[in-house]
């Protein structure tokens, strides 16, 4: 596969990361992103399998330190040469229910960590990339993707940490769509909720309250390919029978 673009999936688990990925992949050379490879491997190794090209590399989306070395080395090591087309974030952070008054600080910190400072750390490392290859006329905008949550538009019972944090993670890429959608890049919200078809949770839920990584994977390349007349803003995922 040639191409002198890339795309980058931080948060590539089992779940939503790994679907993306292996959508952006048909496409791009992709980098799956975690802390752990233990998260990215099977992924990484599968897209490969399949004719793809992947890499995995280790990186904590809240340390700015972790998050500056994985792109350094993306650019020097990984890729040199290539321009960021797609990059996915999808860290979830300290999902926790607690009765408000037994949460804790460090449960507040946990969240606030994952899904704000990292959101607001990966972006900063990205949106420079992401307006560079704006000027070299890609065949689609490049693209900056949140995952969200239900927590993300409203906040529920036991869960004050989680929701203070995915609702920040809204606001930012709320700010970030205003200020970078004129200047070619497009920032998108999607809000996944619910219980992710993958082997872990079979037999959590029925199989129409799973949803599949096919369905996740092509809202997020449609996202992608939007042209600047129509960039979606937001998008809200579900399953037909959730109640929400």
């Amino acid at each position: 596969m040639a191409s002198k673009f890339y795309a980058l999936v931080i948060g590539a688990g089992t779940g939503t990361g790994s679907a993306a990925a292996r959508r952006f992949a048909k496409s791009y050379p992709v980098v799956l992103m975690a802390r752990s490879p233990a998260s990215y491997q099977d992924a990484v190794d599968a897209i490969n399998a399949a004719g793809g090209q992947a890499v995995g590399v280790s990186a904590d989306a809240a340390d700015e330190g972790s998050l500056k070395a994985a792109f350094a080395r993306i650019r020097d090591e990984l890729l040199p040469g290539h321009q960021l087309a797609a990059a996915v974030y999808n860290v979830g952070a300290n999902f926790k229910r607690a009765p408000f008054l037994e949460a804790t600080v460090e449960d507040l910190d946990g969240s606030l960590g994952g899904n704000v400072r990292g959101t607001f750390l990966f972006a900063q490392q990205t949106i420079p990339l992401l307006l560079e290859t704006a000027a070299a006329r890609p065949p689609h905008p490049p693209t900056l993707i949140l995952t969200g949550a239900t927590a993300s538009l409203r906040g529920a019972a036991h869960c004050a940490g989680f929701a203070a944090g995915m609702a920040a993670r809204r606001a930012l890429g709320q700010s970030l769509a205003r200020e970078f959608g004129p200047r070619g890049v497009h920032v998108a919200h999607a809000v996944v909720d619910g219980v992710i078809d993958i082997p872990r949770t079979k037999g959590t839920m029925s199989t129409a309250a799973r949803r599949t990584g096919s369905w996740i994977r092509m809202r997020y390349w449609h996202l992608h390919t939007q042209p600047r007349s129509a960039f979606t803003q937001e998008l809200d995922l579900r399953p037909y029978v959730e109640k929400f």
